[in-house]
C-alpha cells in the first residue's frame, strides 16, 4: 500500500448544489453516535517522539475516543492493534524524503503514522490533531479493506469525509476546482496525486467531492459496504457496482452531471462574451432609463407651461 499524505490546499468561496449535504449529515450523525449504537472502540495510539518535541505532550493527551466513529464508518467491528504514531522533526530522513507541504503520512498495512509537527497544518487541517485524525482514518480504511488495493481517490476522499464535517472551505475549494479545471476521470484524479502541489490539491478536493457524492446518493453505509467487499477479494470496480447498483463509469458520470451548475453554467456566466453582453445590456438599460427620465421632465415642463399660460390668459400650443 502506498503511503497516504495530507497536503496543503488553498481556498476561495462558493456554494454547492442544494441538498448536497443531506447524506453527509446522516454520515456524520452515525460517526457521532457510533460508540453508542455499534459498540465500536477507538483504536489505541502509541506515540513515539523525541522528548524535546513539544508536540509530544499534546498528542499524548489527545483523546482517541471520537475516533471510534471512524471505526464504525469504515465498517470495522474491531479497530485492530494499536497504531504507532511517530513524530519526526525536519532533520529526520522521513522529512527529507517527503515534499515540504506534507504534514503527515500513513502506512496503512503497517499500522504506522508519521507526523511532521514543525510543518504548520493548513487546509483541510487547522491543527496537528486534525492531521492525526486524517491519518488514523487511512489506517482504518486499509484495515477495513483487508490490505487489498484501494484507489487513491477513494482512500483520500473517504479519509477527508469521515474525519470532519464538510465546511465552508471545502465548499469553496470544490466550487473553485469545478469552475477552473476540466472534467476528469477517476483514473485521471488518481494520477494527479503523483504531480506537484497544485495537482495534488485538486486531486484531494475532487476525491473528497466524489466520495461525499457517493454517500449522499447511496447512503452513509456505502463506503463500508465497498470496503467489506474488497476484504473478500472482490475488485474495487465490482464492489462499487454491487453497493450502488451502478457501474463505476456511471457513478463517475452521474457525479459530474450533478456538478453541472459549476461545470457548465458558471463558466458560461463568467466567459468574456457573456460579460461583454452584460456590460452592453447594462449600458443600454442606463440609456433607456435616462431617456425615459428626460421625456418625463419634458412632459412636466410642458404641463407647467400650459398651466402658466392658462393663468395668464395666453394662448398655448
Amino acid at each position: 500500500m502506498r503511503a497516504c499524505e495530507s497536503h496543503v490546499k488553498p481556498r476561495p468561496w462558493s456554494r454547492p448544489p442544494k441538498g448536497y449535504d443531506q447524506g453527509l449529515r446522516v454520515a456524520l450523525l452515525l460517526i457521532a453516535l457510533a460508540p453508542a449504537i455499534g459498540g465500536a472502540q477507538a483504536p489505541a495510539l502509541v506515540i513515539d517522539a523525541p522528548p524535546e518535541l513539544a508536540a509530544r505532550s499534546r498528542l499524548e493527551s489527545f483523546d482517541p475516543q471520537p475516533l471510534a466513529g471512524i471505526v464504525r464508518m469504515v465498517g470495522l467491528e474491531d479497530a485492530g492493534p494499536p497504531i504507532a504514531v511517530v513524530l519526526a522533526d525536519e532533520g529526520s530522513a522521513a522529512a527529507r524524503r517527503m515534499s515540504p507541504w506534507t504534514a503527515g503520512l500513513a502506512l496503512g498495512n503497517e499500522g504506522l503514522i508519521v507526523l511532521f509537527p514543525s510543518r504548520s497544518p493548513r487546509y483541510p487541517h487547522d491543527t496537528l490533531e486534525d492531521v492525526l485524525r486524517h491519518e488514523v482514518a487511512h489506517v482504518l480504511i486499509s484495515r477495513a479493506a483487508g490490505g487489498r488495493p484501494v484507489p487513491r481517490w477513494f482512500h483520500e476522499g473517504l479519509a477527508v469525509a469521515v474525519e470532519r464535517p464538510w465546511g465552508l472551505e471545502d465548499r469553496s475549494r470544490l466550487g473553485w476546482e469545478l469552475v477552473a479545471g476540466p472534467r476528469l476521470t477517476l483514473r485521471e484524479i488518481d494520477a494527479l496525486f503523483d504531480g506537484g502541489q497544485s495537482a495534488q490539491s485538486r486531486a484531494y478536493s475532487l476525491s473528497a467531492a466524489v466520495v461525499r457524492d457517493i454517500i449522499r446518493e447511496y447512503g452513509a453505509a456505502a463506503p463500508a459496504g465497498i470496503l467489506r467487499l474488497l476484504n473478500t477479494d472482490i475488485r474495487f470496480d465490482d464492489a462499487v457496482a454491487r453497493v450502488t447498483g451502478r457501474p463505476i463509469g456511471a457513478v463517475e458520470d452521474e457525479f459530474w452531471d450533478r456538478q453541472r451548475v459549476w461545470t457548465v453554467w458558471m463558466p458560461m456566466a463568467t466567459s468574456g462574451s457573456v460579460l461583454w453582453l452584460a456590460v452592453i445590456g447594462l449600458a443600454a438599460l442606463a440609456v433607456w432609463r435616462r431617456r425615459r427620465r428626460a421625456a418625463e421632465v419634458r412632459r412636466q415642463w410642458a404641463q407647467e407651461e400650459r398651466a402658466a399660460a392658462e393663468r395668464d390668459g395666453r394662448p398655448h400650443e
